[in-house]
């Protein structure tokens, strides 16, 4: 059995999503009720609960996986209570636009080079309370590692537990991150950047989770993983969401 000991915040959540198991699979159709996403947006005040794609320079194709956010988006407005815009948005970390966005997501297959002034935007938007999801596409890694330690520093990428909350908010992951896809064989990981006890940077690696939540047939993946690859995306932003809310 799980403990919730050491996660405070998470309690109330834990509890209204204490649902028998099997049942989410069973009736996906009802939504699941977020009660500290609703405070968490009134707490934001303009604020939207909405998600963007991360625009960056150095060459890379940061808009791979066209159909991955609006699937995604699709699946958490279906599946949980939260009022989430039903439009992908896109900025760059120096867009006025940047702080308006809970939840970014980077991807893509080559170069990502930050500026001085993105990396302290990017500091900023996460000791802010922000949240920034990164897939290597297969091509990212390198250069995601080395542009991450210059906007911190003094916080290396570290393995997120399986017992994190962000593998069992709304639906269970036990052994942590889906694979959706083979990367020279290597299993797929999640790391992160904690600031104080919250994850505010999660990492998916060798785990291809935006090609997992891309419309069924785009790839000749069976349609449960893509189902799970959505499942752990509703966790996510759901996790994104819920840990703005203080004690």
């Amino acid at each position: 059995m799980r403990s919730t000991q050491r996660l405070p915040r998470f309690a109330l959540l834990a509890a209204c999503l204490a649902l028998p198991p099997g049942l989410l699979a069973a009736r996906p159709a009802l939504p699941v009720v977020v009660p500290e996403a609703a405070a968490a947006h009134e707490a934001a005040g303009p604020g939207r609960l909405a998600i963007a794609r991360l625009q960056y320079e150095g060459g890379g194709d940061w808009y791979a996986n066209p159909s991955s956010l609006p699937n995604l988006i699709r699946a958490i407005a279906e599946r949980t209570s939260m009022p989430i815009e039903r439009t992908e948005g896109k900025v760059t970390l120096t867009d006025s636009a940047l702080f308006d966005f809970p939840f970014l997501h980077a991807t893509g297959h080559g170069e990502m080079k930050l500026s001085e002034l993105e990396v302290r935007r990017l500091r900023e938007y996460l000791t802010r309370g922000g949240f920034l999801h990164v897939d290597d596409n297969y091509g990212l890694d390198e250069s995601f590692r080395r542009e991450i330690a210059r906007v911190f520093p003094d916080r290396p990428l570290v393995e997120v537990p399986n017992a994190h909350p962000i593998y069992h908010l709304v639906y269970d992951f036990p052994s942590g991150p889906v694979k959706v896809h083979e990367h020279d064989g290597k299993p797929a990981k999640g790391y992160g950047i904690f600031i104080g006890n919250r994850l505010a940077l999660y990492y998916t690696f060798s785990a291809d989770l935006g090609n997992g939540w891309e419309d069924i047939g785009t790839y000749p993946d069976p349609p449960a993983l893509h189902e799970q690859a959505l499942r752990l995306g509703v966790n996510l932003f759901t996790y994104a969401v819920t840990s703005r809310v203080q004690p």
